[in-house]
C-alpha cells in the first residue's frame, strides 16, 4: 500500500513542497530514502524506526521505500522525519488513510517519539498555505512562529501519538508553549554623544536616504559610538519587511523556535577577522544548503564594519556587487542561491596605521608611504559604492564636558521619518524602489536635476576631486536626500555643496 502526504525542504530562505511517498511492500526487510535525500534525511530511517516502535506502534519488517518528490531537488535536514513517520503508519494501516488527507507536516523525531523544533519554520508555513494545506503539523516549539502566517491551520504537537489521536479526532492542537520573556535593550541615545555635530549630521544624511557612510577619524573620536546608536533613528520596518528579515533569521536558527516576528531593524556588526562566506554568505551549516552571511542577518537593516581596513581584501571586495544590486548570488557546484542583502554600510577606519594622522593633539608616526598603502585598502570601486565618506575628528576639552548634547535621537528620528514619507510617496509604484540610495540612473536623471548654481559646484567637484561616473551620481542622491531633509523639491547650491563635503576620500591629498 502507498501512502502519500506533503511536506517541505529549505531552499534558500525559500521552502519548497515535497511529496513524500511511502511503500510497504512484502519483501526482505529493507528501508530505502530516495530523491536526492542528504546525510540527515537518509539518517531518518533510523530516528523513524525507534520513534514509531517507541511510540506504541509496530515497525513493519517489510522493504518499505520512500519517494521524496521531486527527485531533482536536494532534500536536506531532519524535517521530514515526522511525513515519514505518518506515511509509514498509515501504508501498514495501524492509522486510516485518509488522516493524511490535506496535512502538511514538518518536524524531526527523537528515538523516543518526541517532536524536536526546527529550523525555517516560517518559510515552510507559507509554503503550506500556498499549497493549500488543510492542517500545517508542526512541532510545539514552533507554533508561535507559525502562527505569523494567517489564514494557516497550524497545530502543534509534543510526540507522534498526539498528532494521531488529534487528527482521528479532529481535535486542534494549537496552545501555544509559554513565552519566555526577553529582555530588550534600551536603544542608545544620540543625545549621548558630545560634540560631532558635523558627524551627527552626516548620519541623519545617511539614514533619511539609506545611503552607505564611512567614518574617519583617530581612535577615541567617537565614530562606533555614533555607528550603534543609528538604530534608535531608524524607521519600523512594514510587515512585509518584517517577514522577509524573520524568514532569514528563521532559517539560520536565531529564532531560538520561541521567538515571533522580528519588528526592530537589524544591527550586525561582524568582526574584522570574518571571512567572505561568513560576511556574504556561501558558507556551509544549514544542510546541505549554504548560510546566509552577515549581509543578509542585516538585510533592511545596518551592518557595521569596524576597522574597515583590516577586513581582507577579499572580503571587502566580495561586497561590491551586493552594495549594488541588494541581493546575494551564491554560485556552487549543482546550486544557486539568492539571498536578500538591502542595507545600510556602516564602516569606520583610522585615518592611518597609528590612527593619528591629522590629529592636533597628538603627532603620527606613520610615513607617506605607510599611509597611502593604509587608505588604499579600500579600493576605489568600493569607495564609489560608499555615498558618504566623512572625517570625525578627536573631541576638544570643551565638548568633552559638556553635560548632554544639543540634539537626541527623538528629534532626529522625526526628521528621518518625514524625509523618508517624501520618498515613499515619490517612489510610489516602483518596485522595490523607496529611498533615494536605491535610484538607478534613469530615477536620478527623472528626480535630481540641477539648476545653473547646482551644476556649477558639482562641475567644479568633477575636476577639482577628479570624481568618477559613480561619485557624480552618488552626491546627486545624497544631494536630494538633503533637500528632502529640508521639504524643499528643489535641489540647491548649499545642498550639492553639501553632499560635496561627505566625499572625504575623493580629496587628492588622500592620494599623496
Amino acid at each position: 500500500m502507498i501512502a502519500k502526504l506533503n511536506s517541505a525542504t529549505l531552499l534558500g530562505i525559500e521552502a519548497a513542497p515535497v511529496e513524500v511517498e511511502v511503500d510497504v511492500a512484502p519483501g526482505l526487510p529493507a528501508f530505502n530514502i530516495v530523491g536526492l535525500p542528504d546525510t540527515a534525511v537518509t539518517e531518518a530511517r533510523e530516528r523513524v524506526r525507534s520513534a514509531v516502535r517507541n511510540s506504541g506502534y509496530d515497525f513493519p519488517s517489510r522493504r518499505i521505500t520512500v519517494n521524496l518528490a521531486p527527485a531533482d531537488i536536494k532534500k536536506e535536514g531532519p524535517a521530514l522525519d515526522l511525513p515519514i513517520a505518518l506515511g509509514i503508519l498509515a501504508a501498514t494501516e495501524q492509522i486510516p488513510m485518509e488522516t493524511l488527507a490535506g496535512l502538511f507536516a514538518v518536524g524531526e523525531l527523537s528515538l523516543e517519539g518526541k517532536l524536536r523544533p526546527i529550523n525555517g519554520i516560517l518559510p515552510m508555513a507559507i509554503t503550506a498555505k500556498t499549497k493549500g494545506a488543510g492542517k500545517f503539523i508542526i512541532p510545539k516549539d514552533n507554533l508561535r512562529e507559525a502562527l505569523l502566517v494567517d489564514d494557516l491551520t497550524s497545530w502543534g504537537a509534543t510526540d507522534i501519538r498526539q498528532i494521531i489521536e488529534a487528527v482521528m479526532q479532529d481535535y486542534p492542537l494549537t496552545e501555544l508553549p509559554p513565552e519566555e520573556p526577553v529582555e530588550t535593550p534600551a536603544l542608545l541615545d544620540f543625545a549621548e554623544v558630545k560634540g560631532q555635530e558635523f558627524a551627527k549630521r552626516a548620519v541623519e544624511v545617511a539614514t533619511a536616504g539609506g545611503h552607505n557612510l564611512l567614518m574617519i577619524g583617530p581612535p577615541g573620536s567617537g565614530k562606533t559610538m555614533l555607528a550603534r546608536r543609528i538604530p534608535s533613528i531608524l524607521p519600523p520596518m512594514s510587515k512585509e519587511e518584517a517577514l522577509e528579515v524573520t524568514k532569514i533569521y528563521s532559517i539560520t536558527g536565531l529564532l531560538n523556535h520561541k521567538g515571533g516576528l522580528i519588528t526592530e531593524r537589524p544591527f550586525r556588526s561582524p568582526h574584522h577577522s570574518a571571512s567572505a562566506p561568513g560576511l556574504i554568505g556561501g558558507g556551509s551549516g544549514i544542510g546541505n544548503q549554504t548560510r546566509p552571511g552577515e549581509v543578509s542577518l542585516a538585510h533592511y537593516g545596518v551592518l557595521f564594519l569596524d576597522e574597515f581596513p583590516e577586513f581582507r581584501r577579499d572580503v571587502l571586495e566580495a561586497l561590491r556587487e551586493p552594495l549594488e544590486s541588494g541581493v546575494v548570488n551564491i554560485c556552487r557546484s549543482g546550486l544557486s542561491m539568492n539571498y536578500p542583502a538591502s542595507i545600510m554600510l556602516v564602516a569606520s577606519m583610522n585615518p592611518c596605521p597609528c590612527g593619528f594622522y591629522g590629529d592636533k593633539s597628538r603627532d603620527c608616526c606613520c610615513n607617506n608611504l605607510q599611509i597611502q598603502k593604509y587608505v588604499k585598502k579600500i579600493t576605489g570601486p568600493l569607495l564609489d559604492r560608499i555615498d558618504l565618506h566623512i572625517e570625525v575628528s578627536a573631541l576638544r576639552y570643551n565638548e568633552m564636558i559638556q553635560k548632554t548634547s544639543s540634539t537626541g535621537s527623538q528629534q532626529i528620528r522625526e526628521r528621518v521619518l518625514k524625509a523618508r514619507d517624501i520618498q515613499e510617496a515619490r517612489f510610489k509604484g516602483h518596485k522595490r524602489l523607496n529611498l533615494n540610495a536605491q535610484m538607478s540612473p534613469r530615477e536620478i536623471k527623472e528626480y535630481c536635476q540641477l539648476g545653473p548654481e547646482s551644476q556649477e559646484i558639482l562641475r567644479l567637484a568633477v575636476e577639482r576631486m577628479g570624481l568618477t561616473t559613480r561619485a557624480y551620481d552618488r552626491i546627486l542622491k545624497v544631494s536630494r536626500t538633503i533637500a528632502d531633509l529640508a521639504g524643499i523639491e528643489t535641489i540647491k547650491p548649499e545642498f550639492v555643496a553639501e553632499a560635496v563635503q561627505y566625499r572625504t576620500l575623493d580629496r587628492k591629498y588622500w592620494a599623496g
